[in-house]
């Protein structure tokens, strides 16, 4: 009967272990269908448009994972003058460029980059992959497609924009 016990408790553990990962992990961020993307974005538009001669870039994070540590985002290089804002989870912000290639940097516990190509009045949208790093969340960048980019900053609120001022 002893036994029996220890195989309750070494069982107990196993779940309690596997309920602590599924709350450390998540659940990725999944877009719905594009007929469903595309239905809830009918009247919607994007909080900020890009100028006429200007690019615009999105990134967007709309997963939980890590929402306390911030993904800080620079454009070109990783010099502090270069960052544009962070996001934490469920948050995206936004910055216009200069038409033309730019790499965009986000900083976690590792730096992540992505090259882009932006042309004048178009808008660009990265998306920021949080991962469970050694002692803080780590990330990495993909590209979106409009639609997809589009639905995720309508479901994610405003993280935080440097100003240049």
């Amino acid at each position: 009967m002893h036994s029996g016990n220890r195989g309750m408790v070494g069982y107990g553990k196993l779940l309690m272990a596997l309920l602590v990962m599924a709350l450390i992990t998540g659940c990725a961020a999944q877009a719905p269908s594009t007929a469903n993307m595309q239905a809830d974005l009918q009247g919607y538009s994007l909080p900020q448009q890009p100028e006429e001669d200007q690019g615009l870039v999105y990134v967007v994070r709309p997963e939980m994972i890590g929402t306390l540590v911030r993904f800080n985002v620079f454009v070109d290089n990783q010099a502090p003058e270069s960052e544009v804002g962070y996001t934490r989870g469920s948050q995206h912000i936004y910055f216009p460029v200069e038409p033309g290639q730019h790499t965009i940097f986000s900083k976690a516990e590792n730096w992540a980059s992505i090259d882009i190509d932006v042309a004048p009045g178009n808008t660009v949208f990265v998306r920021q992959h949080p991962k469970m790093g050694f002692v803080i969340a780590r990330n990495n960048l993909s590209l979106m497609d409009k639609l997809v980019g589009q639905y995720f900053v309508k479901e994610t609120s405003l993280g935080t924009l440097e100003t240049s001022e």
